[in-house]
């Protein structure tokens, strides 16, 4: 089964509840065939998008198009979308195969053509021996695997999956996040994906955009989301970053860490010897054994890697990261010497 994949775009959306943006000059393009995700905390505006986008929310000014035609006098049930929400929303009384063949039903497809479409849909998600169980008889992981081929199976133009995993275990999470993944690229339908979880939405989008108070702060691939945020929320949102105190030591140099780097955020200029905050990911932090100085206080085995929590003298402690044989060095008590691997960081302002 292959969907052609649509064009999405909103441009210039607003969207406000009494004084509240939830939505405030949002423009965003889905490609053909593309997995989008936003991402952000709640009240960001992400699930405002998406439902605006499914019909079941209206915006207040700016166009949202799929292929090119305006949907602002199209109703949710003409808009051909699929949608696949946190709750599973199955039918108690019906069977799996029932269930995935329900919108089938309703669109008057005959019952040899539903029941074929709808047993397709159940092999696609890996459920086809469980056709003739119902909802109760089947785990939060199936059930929410009966959701997602119930809102394929209409061939819809686009598919919308609002925080589907969350009320999932961790396990389970994991694995139908890369399941949703690999029947998303199979299909070739065009995904808005909404989340606040950012190691799912890294995982396994073509693009993902941070939202923040209605804003969309930057839309960009994973590596480079993480790699080269353009803002301090995007920074300290996405991953795990420090905020390490500095001073200005000129319009353009920060002195941080005894380091003195480059600013790579030229978005104000601060004054020399302004406080400022650098932010810093763990990984870019080199540490060294030393005689006295910041003190190691936590170590935290991660697996592949180890987290060791610092004392500096500041508010918070600084976390780094270090391949875990590498870490084997290191002891809680231990006096380190602390230093950033690059020419440049990020600052904000305080």
């Amino acid at each position: 089964m292959d969907l052609h994949g649509s064009t999405v775009e909103f441009r210039n959306v607003k969207r406000t509840f009494g004084t509240v943006k939830a939505l405030d000059d949002f423009s965003l393009t889905i490609k053909p065939g593309e997995l989008v995700t936003l991402l952000g905390p709640s009240g960001c505006g992400k699930t405002t998008a998406l439902r605006i986008l499914a019909g079941i929310d209206k915006e207040h000014e700016g166009i949202v198009e799929i292929d090119g035609k305006d949907m602002s006098q199209v109703p949710a049930n003409k808009r051909n979308i699929g949608m696949v929400f946190q709750a599973y929303s199955l039918f108690p009384n019906m069977t799996a195969i029932e269930n995935v063949a329900y919108g089938l039903r309703v669109r008057g497809v005959d019952s040899h053509k539903r029941e074929a479409r709808a047993r397709e849909l159940l092999d696609l998600v890996g459920l086809s021996t469980q056709a003739d169980r119902r909802p109760t008889q089947l785990s939060g992981g199936q059930q929410q695997r009966v959701a997602l081929a119930r809102a394929l199976a209409i061939e819809p133009s686009v598919l919308l999956l609002d925080e589907p995993l969350s009320a999932l275990d961790a396990q389970v999470r994991a694995q139908l996040r890369e399941e949703i993944r690999r029947i998303q690229s199979t299909i070739g339908i065009s995904t808005l994906f909404v989340t606040h979880d950012q190691e799912e939405a890294m995982a396994i989008s073509d693009r993902v955009g941070v939202m923040n108070k209605g804003v969309l702060e930057q839309i960009d691939e994973p590596g480079k989301l993480y790699n080269k945020p353009r803002t301090p929320f995007v920074a300290g949102f996405v991953g795990l970053t420090n905020y390490i105190p500095a001073v200005m030591d000129s319009k353009s140099t920060v002195l941080v860490l005894n380091q003195v780097l480059d600013v790579s955020d030229h978005s104000a200029e601060a004054k020399k010897g302004e406080e400022v905050r650098a932010l810093v990911r763990p990984e870019e932090l080199q540490v060294d054994k030393a005689n006295d100085g910041s003190t190691v206080i936590t170590k935290s085995f991660l697996g592949p890697v180890t987290r060791l929590g610092i004392d500096v003298g500041s508010p918070a402690l600084i976390y780094a990261e270090l391949t875990s044989k590498e870490a084997r060095k290191f002891d809680t008590g231990d006096n380190v010497k602390l230093s950033i691997n690059s020419d440049s960081v990020m600052i904000e302002y305080v």
